[in-house]
């Protein structure tokens, strides 16, 4: 089969090659996804850039953890009637060397989850990290029902999502902030009330008047956003991080202490069973029904794999990359 792998970290074009390997063979509990599309998520990119580290945990890796197709193979244990369901993916490259990027992936049968007939391969692709992280950021901590929220990053690929999240979970007020006027359009088609450019001067001090404070903020880069998320945050909020652009910051302690203000963090390959399934599970049921808009910023081939890896690096893409295999 045909995949993009690279052996080395660097820049997307030097390593990212497309390789000949083996088709794989599902063992006990597992299947094989003939898959048709793979996304590329900044997590994938950071991994391929050497950003953690620049060792490698296998000798070579196929990238990417999202993605969508079809089974056609089931291995003993599994169901046989699975043959031929229409299936996305979670964690398809978590601790793991093959990921979507590639004709066909084996993963255990729980990883492959039934796809709506009504959804694209393609917006399959954005399911597993999209749209999970931004639902349970909305679903944890017991939910954001009549609360004010705070999207950071509202024309993100998770941002999205996340304010329809919000919306759709009974959210009083859904803020987003965003970088451009062509993004503001996005997020309040997602079902925003209240866009912010953080880029102009004093949209802190206007968006506290506008709402009275935030009860949850949900945040794409903590390290850059901490002061206006406590500036902005009201009394017993809660602050969701799922991103940082870096690994150690400074908390303003008393402010969060005199406030009650709430912290968490939560990375969405490590979510416990009983998270990921109340997820999955909201997720179908808003799927089937078509209360979803999804944000496809750029299809291209598998053989364009360097140049998806470049647009989600870049901030250039705004919304979800797909390759289509």
């Amino acid at each position: 089969m045909l995949a993009a792998a690279y052996d080395r970290t660097g820049p997307a074009a030097d390593v990212l090659r497309i390789v000949d390997v083996p088709t794989p063979e599902p063992g006990a509990g597992e299947v094989r996804v003939e898959l048709k599309c793979s996304g590329v998520n900044p997590s994938d990119v950071k991994s391929r850039a050497g950003l953690r580290t620049k060792v490698l945990a296998f000798e070579r890796i196929i990238p990417h953890s999202d993605g969508a197709g079809i089974i056609d193979a089931v291995g003993a244990g599994v169901d046989a009637a699975r043959i031929g369901q229409r299936v996305w993916i979670w964690n398809g490259a978590w601790r793991r060397p093959f990921g979507t990027a590639a004709q066909y992936i084996v993963v255990p049968a729980a990883q492959a989850v039934a796809l709506p007939d009504n959804i694209s391969f393609e917006v399959g692709a954005c399911l597993g990290i999209p749209a999970l992280t931004a639902l349970h950021a909305m679903l944890t901590d017991g939910g954001v029902a009549g609360k004010r929220v705070l999207v950071a990053g509202g024309a993100g690929a998770v941002g999205h999502y996340a304010i329809q999240f919000a919306r759709a979970l009974g959210a009083r007020q859904v803020v987003a902030t965003v970088s451009s006027a062509a993004k503001a359009s996005l997020a309040r088609d997602a079902g925003a009330d209240i866009v912010a450019n953080y880029r102009d001067d004093g949209w802190v001090d206007r968006t506290s008047a506008q709402t009275g404070g935030i009860d949850r903020i949900v945040e794409v880069d903590f390290a850059a956003n901490v002061a206006a998320d406590f500036a902005l945050a009201a009394p017993g909020a809660e602050i969701v991080v799922y991103g940082s652009g870096a690994g150690v910051i400074p908390v303003p302690f008393f402010e969060a202490i005199v406030r009650n203000l709430r912290l968490s963090f939560f990375i969405v390959y490590n979510l416990t069973d009983a998270d990921r399934d109340r997820a999955t599970t909201l997720l179908t049921s808003l799927l089937e029904r078509g209360a979803l808009k999804h944000n496809i910023a750029q299809r291209l081939p598998l053989t364009q794999v360097a140049h998806a890896h470049e647009l989600v690096e870049s901030g250039q893409a705004v919304g979800n990359v797909v390759l289509e295999i």
